[in-house]
């Protein structure tokens, strides 16, 4: 009876001691967690750019005499500055844009040309649009009173999307220099991701599963990118040779819509029905309509033939994994969706094929007996 107790008592008390210790670890996982959140969107841009950038800094290292600082430096300084020259041009066009806005409504010398008769003829919206520019060309301070609580609206909201973009670009540029850093030190850090996932999934799989999360990222990141950049030459070549005014700003804008993984058709749509409003029916406007639909919509080929490349993942898995990341935690979503879709797909089918073996089924016994005139009965 009295070593019963004491085992209920050391039970007890060694039960009480892991209790402790997993509130204390607890704790401090969260007091830490909270101190990093404010710095989590920074570190996981870095390490993505640091990731997709890492063949170019291996690269560069060899021609510069394997020296890691050197290459990662040299990364860095390119990209900001290829980084600060768009950056220049938008806010130039952006406030030029607005002082000759600015400048033209103190004059009160805006003019509308009245619309074209053919404008009355386009089906749905035809009439109403003819008479409303009809409207703006005779009586512009009228149609601007009646749309003042709109651009009131519509201009608060785009100032805070310009501040929350401007955000975005002071972030980019932090994460950029932190990913210089890591490439600096890609080495060790590979070693470091090699020995976490080995501790958390085994000497066995760890090795795969970091090479399928470095993939990911990077064929991501190369597949939105570069289908995002081969839109805009195909949109902007568009636009130039069809002389849209704006044309090198509004190719800008669809690399921007592509990137955020929204459709550039959006862009597309509104220059087709200015060039056919301004210069009618013709040849040449219906050989431009279709040719900036189709590149406004080239996203829906160039996707399956550039998101999975480099992955041992289907397809649709990575482009579902990008949209649903998108759609749940933003544009950095569009990175680590895919890669925890791909890492959960690959983990799962390495479970269903891990099934133990079936045990052989025995085989049924024969014996065979010998009847007493000698010949064998079973």
């Amino acid at each position: 009876m009295l070593r019963t107790n004491i085992s209920a008592r050391a039970l007890s008390g060694g039960l009480l001691d892991v209790l402790i210790r997993a509130g204390l670890i607890t704790v401090l996982v969260i007091f830490c967690f909270q101190i990093f959140l404010p710095f989590l969107n920074l570190m996981l841009w870095a390490l993505i750019l640091a990731v997709t950038m890492y063949p170019l800094h291996c690269m560069l290292r060899g021609k510069l005499g394997n020296k890691d600082g050197r290459a990662a430096t040299l990364i860095v300084v390119v990209a900001l500055a290829l980084l600060m020259v768009p950056i220049y041009l938008l806010g130039t066009s952006i406030s030029e844009s607005i002082d000759g806005t600015l400048a033209v409504l103190k004059s009160e010398t805006l003019q509308i040309p009245p619309p074209s008769e053919k404008i009355a003829t386009l089906p749905l919206i035809g009439k109403p649009l003819y008479a409303y520019w009809m409207q703006a060309s005779t009586d512009m301070s009228g149609v601007v009173m009646k749309l003042m609580p709109y651009i009131k609206s519509i201009g608060l909201t785009l100032l805070g999307k310009m501040a929350g973009v401007g955000v975005g670009f002071l972030l980019f540029i932090g994460a950029l220099i932190i990913a210089g850093v890591l490439m600096a030190y890609g080495t060790n850090g590979e070693n470091a991701a090699l020995a976490i996932v080995t501790r958390l999934s085994g000497p066995q799989r760890a090795p795969g599963i970091t090479e399928l999360c470095t993939a990911t990222i990077r064929a991501v990141a190369q597949g939105v990118v570069g289908i995002a950049f081969i839109q805009m030459l195909l949109v902007g070549v568009g636009f130039v040779l069809m002389g849209v005014p704006g044309a090198g700003l509004l190719a800008l804008v669809a690399l921007l819509f592509g990137i955020m993984q929204l459709p550039v058709i959006l862009v597309t749509l509104p220059v087709i029905a200015y060039v056919f409003a301004t210069e009618g029916t013709s040849v040449a406007t219906i050989v431009f309509g279709i040719y900036s639909l189709l590149a406004g919509m080239a996203d829906n080929v160039l996707k399956p033939l550039m998101l999975g490349r480099g992955v041992d993942v289907p397809m649709p898995v990575i482009l579902i994994g990008a949209l649903g990341g998108m759609v749940g935690s933003g544009f950095i979503g569009l990175f680590i969706g895919p890669v925890a879709l791909a890492v959960g797909y690959q983990l799962f089918w390495q479970w269903v094929e891990d099934r133990p073996v079936a045990a052989e089924v025995d085989q049924p016994l024969t014996v065979e007996l010998e009847e007493p005139g000698g010949k064998p009965t079973a």
